[in-house]
C-alpha cells in the first residue's frame, strides 16, 4: 500500500465523530448517508478485488438469509405476534418445498431472536421450523444504557430462555451462537451513546460463547465500519468503542483468535434497473426493496471469500421478517422468484453450486477455510459449531 494510502487507512477509524448530516448544502445531504463513514473503504475494496486474477473453476455460493425475526415490531400486541409467527409456520414450508439446492437442500432461514421479546408462544412455532431443517436460532438484542454486568445478565437469560425450546447450539456444553446488535449499535456504536453502552460488548460477547458477529453492514447508520465485504476478526484493543473499525482479515492460514468473528454481509454503490442514480445496496431485504435477479448480481459481485479461498463466496443478507408488509415479500411470489433467479444463475453445476446455508454453517465454512480445507463446503457444515438439539434429527 502506497503512504497515502496507508495515511488514508489510519485516519478511517476516527471519521464517525464527524456528523457531517448537520452542515449545510450537498455535504450535509452526503452526511445523511454517512458516506465518508464507508465510501473509501469500499472503493479500495474494488480496486484490491479488480487486482486478482478471475478464478477458473466451479464456484460455490453460500447464501445465508439473516433475519432480526422480530414478532412484536413496532409495539405490536401479543396477539398481533402470535399471528404473524404462526403465518410463518403455516406458510415457509410449503414456499421452501419448492426449491433446493446442489445437494437438495431446502432454503434454511437464520433466525436472530431478540431476547427482549421473548415468549414461549412466539418461539416455539419458529423452533418446529428449526426442527423440520429450515432454520436455526441465534439471538438478537436491543438494549440500551447498559453495564457490562447488565448486559451480560440480559444475554444470559437470552440464551436460558431460547435454550428452552431446544434451539441452542453448544460446544464443550457451553452455549455457542452469534450475534446481530439491535439498532446496529455493536460496541457503543453511537455518537450520543444511545442503543448500547458497553465499549467492550465485543470482549462480553465472547466471553459468554458468541462466535461471530452478523450486524453488518449497516448502512446509512452512522454504525456502519470502514471495514466492507469482510470476514475478519477485530485488530487492536478489543476494549473499545467501536473496535469493529480495525481488521485482521481472515484467510487460509490464518490462526484462530479468541475473539468473535465478524462476517459482514455486502455493501456497494449499485444503480437500479432503468435509473440513472446510485443507491446504496446494503443487502437489506423489505417491502420497498425486495429480492431482485439484479440486486443478487449485485450481491455476489461484491466477492466475500476468505482470503486464499476464493470459490468459496458468501453472499449474507438481512431482513426484518416477521411484520406483515415485509413477511408478504418473504413468503411469497417475490421469495419464489428470488429463489428461481438463484438456482438459474448460481447452480448450473459447472461455473456455480448453490448451497443454502445458515449462520452457524456460515461461520463453520469460514473456519474451515482458514484450516486449508477444499472441495465442498457442505463438507464443513458441523465443522466446529455442532447443530442445535432440536436440528440434530432434521433433513439436511
Amino acid at each position: 500500500m502506497s503512504p497515502s494510502l496507508t495515511s488514508l487507512r489510519a485516519s478511517l477509524p476516527g471519521l464517525w465523530k464527524l456528523d457531517l448530516g448537520r452542515l449545510p448544502g450537498p455535504l450535509g445531504k452526503l452526511g445523511q448517508k454517512e458516506l465518508h463513514l464507508w465510501l473509501g473503504g469500499w472503493l479500495e475494496d474494488r480496486a484490491r478485488r479488480l487486482r486478482r486474477p478471475a478464478y477458473q473453476g466451479t464456484r460455490h455460493l453460500l447464501f445465508c438469509l439473516c433475519d432480526h425475526y422480530e414478532p412484536l415490531h413496532g409495539d405490536a400486541p401479543m396477539e398481533r405476534g402470535v399471528e404473524r409467527v404462526r403465518a410463518w409456520r403455516d406458510v415457509y414450508p410449503e414456499l421452501t418445498e419448492r426449491f433446493r439446492d446442489s445437494t437438495g437442500r431446502r432454503p434454511i432461514h437464520s433466525y436472530f431472536y431478540p431476547g427482549d421479546q421473548y415468549d414461549p408462544r412466539l418461539v416455539e412455532p419458529i423452533a418446529e421450523l428449526c426442527g423440520l431443517g429450515l432454520g436455526e436460532m441465534e439471538v438478537h438484542l436491543h438494549h440500551d444504557g447498559d453495564t457490562r454486568a447488565s448486559l451480560s445478565k440480559l444475554l444470559t437469560d437470552t440464551l436460558r430462555d431460547l435454550d428452552q425450546h431446544g434451539t441452542m447450539a453448544k460446544r464443550d456444553g457451553r452455549f455457542a451462537w452469534s450475534f446481530i446488535h439491535g439498532n446496529w449499535c455493536l460496541a457503543n456504536a453511537r455518537r450520543n451513546g444511545t442503543a448500547c453502552g458497553v465499549d467492550d460488548e465485543l470482549t462480553l460477547l465472547y466471553e459468554l460463547g458468541c462466535y461471530a458477529d452478523l450486524t453488518f453492514p449497516a448502512a446509512p447508520d452512522e454504525a456502519q465500519p470502514n471495514i466492507v465485504n469482510s470476514i475478519y476478526y477485530p485488530s487492536g484493543d478489543p476494549g473499545r468503542k467501536r473496535a469493529y473499525e480495525q481488521a485482521d482479515r481472515v484467510a487460509v492460514g490464518s490462526a484462530r483468535q479468541d475473539k468473535v468473528m465478524l462476517i459482514e454481509g455486502p455493501l456497494a454503490l449499485a444503480r437500479r434497473p432503468g435509473a440513472a442514480s446510485v443507491r446504496i445496496e446494503s443487502s437489506a431485504i423489505d417491502w420497498s426493496d425486495p429480492p431482485t435477479a439484479h440486486r443478487l448480481a449485485t450481491w455476489v459481485e461484491q466477492d466475500i471469500h476468505v482470503e486464499g479461498r476464493p470459490e468459496w463466496v458468501f453472499v449474507k443478507v438481512h431482513t426484518h421478517g416477521a411484520p406483515e408488509r415485509n413477511a408478504k415479500v418473504l413468503l411469497g411470489e417475490h421469495a419464489a422468484r428470488f429463489h428461481e433467479a438463484l438456482d438459474h444463475g448460481y447452480n448450473d453445476g459447472a461455473r456455480w453450486k448453490l448451497h443454502y446455508v445458515s449462520a452457524r454453517e456460515m461461520f463453520n465454512v469460514a473456519r474451515a477455510a482458514m484450516d486449508g480445507r477444499t472441495g465442498s463446503p457442505a463438507d464443513f457444515f458441523d465443522y466446529e459449531i455442532p447443530r442445535p438439539e432440536r436440528s440434530r434429527l432434521a433433513p439436511r
